[in-house]
């Protein structure tokens, strides 16, 4: 059976299952399916990245204190996260995949790292 290149069209020489006729066009493929499909997205997933970096700095030891104005002078933009987690003792924590934070007082925030 002759199969061909989902990239490229090209006949595909070797193990049965194969999909792509090279690494190449393997990751032109995927990169083509993963690729934000607007500005929009892709906006917002860099705000959420940069957030992450900037608490993953910060949180080298998995928690740590930091303040408001550090947390500012990085560039690290509040309004984007990816979740929130309500405690059973009331507190909230904002979390940006597994890196997290909360809201302390005196413009003081506990970052926190999630064990996965």
């Amino acid at each position: 059976m002759n199969k061909t290149c989902l990239e490229c069209g090209e006949k595909i020489v070797g193990r049965e299952d194969k999909k792509f006729c090279s690494d190449g066009c393997r990751n032109a493929y995927n990169n083509k399916i993963n690729k934000d499909s607007t500005n929009f997205m892709r906006n917002i997933n860099n705000k959420l990245r940069k957030n992450y970096r900037i608490l993953s700095e910060i949180n080298i030891e998995g928690k740590s204190k930091t303040t408001l104005a550090k947390l500012l002078s990085k560039g690290f933009d509040f309004e984007f996260f990816t979740n929130i987690l309500h405690t059973k003792t009331g507190n909230t924590y904002y979390f940006l995949y597994d890196q997290g934070y909360m809201v302390l007082d005196n413009d003081f925030y506990m970052l926190v790292k999630k064990d996965i």
